[in-house]
């Protein structure tokens, strides 16, 4: 058997004499293992020499060579070194994706009946090149397909660390991402959508499976949002997106996404956009969003705002060269539009709208009522009960712009000590008159102040100094006001004060 004559000449660069003396010991011997195995490691040989970019017709031309071999699966080394030269080509090609697009796609067409040993890292490898290639095109969902989401090496579920000590987002994340990406529903031509539901229902399991495993990973549980809302499962939407519109609550988009959850709600929708136009991200991202917000002012007769609303989407399109909608034009000629009054920016209007729109985000979170029993307006700090165990104070002016003794409120705590600070996920103002007859009452009697004391009583209500100083009471003087009951830290008891 020539096995050595053929590795020695192969190894030493003599790549034409290696091949004449391979196909020879073929041609004697179709069938043997040895004669295609020692071919098969010339043919490696070529496609090495080959893997660039100007090289691609060859590589394919070997690479059909390798497959008229039929080598049996069992050569796994064979393979796996195989995989990883068609993985560098495909990164080659991904140097100018926009001319190289077909050829990646006819190399995959080349290579998709070899079966590569799997898991592995050269078959991870080769996944990396064709999805940095094809991630934008149209195949990418065949590729992906043949490649198999299950082939995943332990380590492609982990970031990747840079030399320069920077990480790049897992493998497996970047993979399920795209593949999402391409389920969404397309616009064709004619404004119509298209998706494949069977292909969404086959897949939404396995994403899912993905988001519960690795919590960490950030935008699986983004897309399923997505994917579900395309199926019109909107209650399902939600409960999936919540958790990860919390983690990107300060970016536009995540609250636009929210409010497609409530279709036949203009209310949320309204207050969705209305936090999303307060997030601070580049103009010429929101042009849209206004152009969508402006439609809702208009239908509401809030035609300053309105105006507004047009205004700065007209100068941001005119910026960048952009023309203007026709929806816009026919707003621009209309009565209201020439006599409304625009002001600099509507963010006013969002942040009155903002407490709704946080308690969309904090949905999944129990809301509590709490009543304000005092309010410290110079520092923004009011104190609340929520029962006989649970009271302190907390810091209202990024949910109100303004609370007093005796609001009721809803809110959703993030955390707190009893008696010290707590922080609020949502505040809104509210009417429960059962939860503030609790702590809150009117009240009708004689003051008692006994001699030489600064504060005094009716019944068992006590009157602070202060508002025995500023209303002039006296001992046995007549009063109408109200009450709220109050924790005495000293004496450590509750008991009622006037307010």
């Amino acid at each position: 058997m020539p096995s050595k004559e053929i590795k020695d000449l192969r190894l030493s660069g003599k790549l034409e004499e290696a091949l004449t003396l391979a196909k020879s010991e073929l041609d004697a011997d179709q069938e043997g293992i040895w004669p295609k195995r020692n071919l098969s490691w010339v043919y490696y040989e070529y496609l090495k020499q080959n893997c660039s970019l100007e090289h691609i017709d060859q590589f394919v031309f070997w690479l059909n060579e390798v497959n008229l071999l039929q080598l049996p699966f069992e050569e796994k080394l064979f393979y796996e070194k195989l995989s990883w030269q068609i993985g560098r080509m495909a990164f080659s090609l991904s140097s100018d994706i926009a001319r190289n697009v077909s050829k990646g796609w006819q190399l995959y067409i080349t290579i998709e009946l070899i079966s590569f040993p799997k898991p592995t890292a050269g078959y991870s490898f080769l996944l990396k090149g064709f999805h940095k290639l094809l991630k934008d095109s149209n195949n990418y969902v065949e590729f992906v397909d043949w490649w198999g989401l299950q082939n995943f090496c332990d380590e492609d579920f982990q970031k990747e660390k840079l030399s320069n000590g920077s990480e790049v987002m897992a493998l497996v994340e970047q993979v399920y991402i795209s593949y999402a990406k391409h389920l969404l529903p397309q616009k064709m031509d004619f404004g119509e959508s298209t998706f494949s539901r069977e292909k969404i229902e086959s897949f939404l399991p396995v994403l899912s499976q993905i988001v519960e495993d690795f919590p960490q990973y950030q935008y699986p549980s983004y897309f399923k949002a997505k994917l579900l809302l395309a199926l019109g499962d909107k209650e399902n939407m939600l409960n999936v997106f919540l958790p990860f519109a919390k983690k990107k609550k300060n970016d536009f988009w995540v609250w636009d996404l929210l409010a497609e959850g409530f279709p036949n709600d203009p209310d949320k929708i309204f207050a969705c956009y209305c936090k999303a136009l307060s997030c601070h991200s580049p103009a010429e991202m929101l042009i849209n969003l206004r152009q969508r917000m402006a439609s809702l002012l208009i239908s509401r007769g809030l035609y300053d705002e309105a105006r507004t609303e047009l205004d700065n989407l007209i100068e941001i399109r005119k910026k960048l060269g952009y023309k203007i909608p026709n929806e816009v034009e026919v707003w621009l000629s209309k009565d209201w539009y020439k006599v409304a009054t625009p002001s600099k920016t509507n963010n006013s209007l969002y942040k009155r709208y903002s407490g709704l729109a946080d308690a969309l985000l904090f949905s999944d979170i129990n809301e509590e009522f709490v009543i304000v029993d005092f309010v410290n307006f110079e520092k923004k700090i009011a104190n609340f009960i929520a029962s006989e165990s649970k009271y302190g104070f907390f810091k209202y002016d990024r949910l109100l712009s303004e609370v007093k003794v005796g609001d009721v409120l809803n809110v959703r705590f993030q955390d707190g000590v009893v008696g010290g600070k707590f922080n609020l996920y949502t505040a809104l103002k509210v009417r429960n008159d059962d939860f503030k007859n609790l702590y809150f009452k009117s009240i009708s009697g004689t003051v008692k102040i006994r001699n030489g004391k600064s504060f005094g009583f009716i019944d068992d209500v006590f009157i602070h100094p202060s508002l025995v100083a500023k209303y002039k009471l006296v001992d046995l003087c007549t009063f109408t006001g109200s009450a709220i009951k109050s924790y005495n830290p000293d004496k450590k008891q509750w008991g009622w004060r006037l307010i």
